[in-house]
């Protein structure tokens, strides 16, 4: 039994070493086999490996060869455009230098006929210092000979010439003083009856004012201070844009427009209104709203005398000559307004050359135009039927009418007797009941007296006389005249005016001198 056991054991020991072994030569086969089969792999993945090492070797040297190319390219063309720069820079280089010597050459033939000029200015120099001594030589001895054929020195000669001339004016000072005199004697009546009429007016009405002002109606107090600006600017800039005097007083919802120039009193009104209802008041906004008034008022007077030479039935007249006609709108004849006033002289002397058996459109024609040169002849100087006479005859109108123009105040003969009749029917206008009235006719022109003295001046750009002739504003060219020469034209204005007018009380005179600069960002 034991034996059996040990067989048994033994038998089992002896798989077991036999299983090992054959395990164990398994285990190995199956690694060899794998070993081997993980060398074929690792082969391949090196052979795959050096193929992808060459492709990317291969394309590196395509785009390295393509690199190259492009940079070669590129700097081709950069030599190419700097070489064409050098190239343009050198022709420039080229011209400059040619350009210096052409000025150079210039320069050189300046220098030559600038010496040659020089030696010619010299000698001339010493022919006139020639000259002077022989002219000073030749008046020294002809006052030598006239002295002794006067047998009285230089000297003695203007002191008697003085003596003479104080006598002679001290008889003309006499002579002045017994007619001035004589004269104050004369006109003591009519000077008194005048005082006493003018008073009586006055307790009536205030005619100067009423022909000199306008009033602008305002829809607050409240626009008062608009109008009036910050510090009185705005008032300052419509006045000094349009030559007024503005007052604004207690007067409820009302400005008043003072000014002896009608034409500008209706600028400053129509501008006035314009402003209020745009509502932006201040200095540059005035400064438009008058130059477009002034524009529109212009085309007004031109509408208004074409509708009265449409009235009257003429035609064919010089565009210019119209706007002539219209500036009379607003200029006024002893206190008659000159364009209505010609209107109704066309219709008198229409009606009396129709009776009569003359041409009427020749008539009518000859009194519408007879006071045109009124427009110009505060501008200019010269009666104004002869100024009217030369405005019609440059403007294409006949020679009759011409005349007629320039006999109605009988400075010049009269060729036909349309102009005979064109000088009664202009006094038979002028002299109807209530048509003129020649206080307010002297009042304006002693007016524009004064703005014609100031305006006469170097350096003035305006002037204009407000306060009813009390003061004059003078508006001067800041480029023309400096402020000490502002001062000293006062003074000399204001001397000139004393010498000049004659005028109750004082004028105040007031020179403005602006310095106004003016950028535009672009």
């Amino acid at each position: 039994m034991s034996t059996s056991i040990v067989v048994y054991i033994l038998c089992v020991l002896v798989g077991a070493l036999v299983g090992v072994g054959l395990y164990e030569v398994v285990r190995r086969n199956l690694a060899s086999a794998k070993r081997a089969e993980l060398e074929e792999q690792a082969k391949q993945v090196v052979q795959q490996a050096q193929r992808e090492a060459e492709n990317v070797l291969k394309e590196a040297r395509l785009e390295a060869k393509d690199l190259v190319f492009q940079a070669k390219s590129e700097l081709e063309k950069e030599q190419k455009a700097k070489l064409a720069e050098l190239s343009t820079v050198e022709k420039r280089l080229m011209q400059r230098e040619e350009g210096l010597d052409r000025k150079l050459a210039a320069l050189e033939k300046r220098e030559s006929e600038s010496q040659r000029r020089d030696q010619e200015v010299a000698r001339r120099e010493e022919g006139l210092l020639a000259k002077e001594a022989a002219c000073a030589k030749a008046e020294r001895e002809h006052r030598e000979a006239l002295e002794r054929v006067a047998g009285m020195t230089a000297d003695e000669a203007k002191k008697q010439l003085i003596v003479e001339m104080e006598t002679q004016a001290r008889l003309d000072a006499a002579g002045i003083a017994k007619r001035t005199i004589e004269e104050a004697r004369e006109n003591a009546e009519r000077e008194a009856r005048e005082i006493i009429t003018t008073s009586i007016q006055r307790v009536v009405r205030d005619y100067v004012s009423e022909s000199t002002i306008s009033v602008v109606p305002i829809p607050n107090d409240a626009m008062k201070g608009r109008i009036i600006g910050r510090e009185g600017r705005n008032i300052r800039a419509i006045e000094a844009a349009t030559g007024i005097d503005l007052i604004i007083d207690e007067t409820p919802e009302a400005v008043i427009i003072s000014g002896f120039d009608p034409l500008r009193r209706e600028i400053a009104k129509v501008s006035l209104e314009r402003l209020m209802h745009d509502g932006r008041i201040h200095p540059t906004r005035i400064e438009e709203i008058v130059e477009k008034v002034k524009a529109d008022i212009d085309k007004l007077m031109y509408e208004e005398a074409e509708k009265i030479i449409f009235e009257l039935g003429l035609s064919d007249f010089n565009p210019e000559l119209i706007k002539v006609l219209g500036r009379l709108k607003y200029r006024t004849s002893y206190g008659q307004n000159n364009l209505y006033h010609a209107r109704e002289a066309a219709y008198i002397c229409g009606i009396m050359a129709s009776e009569l058996g003359l041409d009427v459109r020749l008539a009518r024609r000859g009194a519408l135009l007879h006071d045109i040169g009124k427009a110009v002849s505060h501008e200019e100087e010269g009666p104004h039927a002869m100024l009217g006479a030369e405005l019609a005859k440059k403007y294409g109108e006949s020679p009759k009418i011409v005349n007629a123009i320039a006999a109605h105040h009988e400075q010049v003969e009269p060729i036909c007797p349309e102009s005979v009749l064109v000088a009664a029917a202009e006094a038979l206008s002028a002299a109807r009941p209530g048509a003129r009235r020649e206080a307010l006719e002297s009042y304006v022109k002693r007016l524009e007296k004064l703005e014609s003295l100031a305006t006469g001046q170097k350096g003035v750009q305006k002037a204009y006389a407000i306060q009813a002739g009390r003061e004059i504003r003078v508006i001067v060219r800041q480029e023309d005249i400096t402020d000490a020469e502002s001062f000293q034209l006062s003074r000399d204005l204001a001397k000139k005016i004393e010498q000049e007018l004659t005028y109750p009380g004082q004028i105040k005179v007031t020179v403005i001198r602006e310095s106004r600069y003016v950028e535009y960002a672009k």
